[in-house]
């Protein structure tokens, strides 16, 4: 699905706490005026919050993407970019936060640029982190 974005991911650091995505403005993602489609950079940022999290946390951990609030600030007629960072506190932060809270809401922010850093769309991206112990009693809790 992630390849129908537009986006593509254009870097990857090796512990996984920075990913970093291009959003080509072409024919598939122009909009009625030409330009990108908005539905194109919601679906390009959509997953990866949550796909760096679940592969940096590991198996202990249920991660799901939750809602988003998406602030178009310019129209879009060239191609985007998005960095997606975790610091090493923040991991802290949340692996804290679920040891003594069981499940948290995380929002991050992120912008949507070009190459010169000038802001086109906002966002604020809420991650739901559980434990999976937690999770799993949760989900049983509400099936009985």
């Amino acid at each position: 699905m992630y390849r129908r974005s537009c986006g593509r991911i254009v870097f990857v650091s090796k512990d996984l706490h920075v990913v970093k995505i291009k959003i080509a403005l072409t024919y598939k993602n122009k909009n009625y005026v030409g330009s990108m489609f908005g539905g194109s950079l919601f679906a390009a940022t959509d997953p990866i919050y949550m796909i760096q999290l679940m592969q940096i946390l590991g198996k202990n951990y249920v991660v799901w993407d939750k809602a988003t609030e998406i602030k178009f600030k310019k129209p879009v007629y060239k191609n985007a970019f998005a960095i997606f960072e975790f610091t090493s506190d923040e991991i802290q932060d949340i692996i804290n936060k679920v040891a003594t809270e069981n499940e948290v809401n995380y929002t991050k922010k992120l912008f949507i640029t070009d190459e010169n850093n000038m802001i086109y769309t906002e966002l604020d991206k809420t991650i739901y982190i559980s434990s999976k112990e937690f999770y799993k009693k949760k989900k049983s809790l509400r099936n009985s």
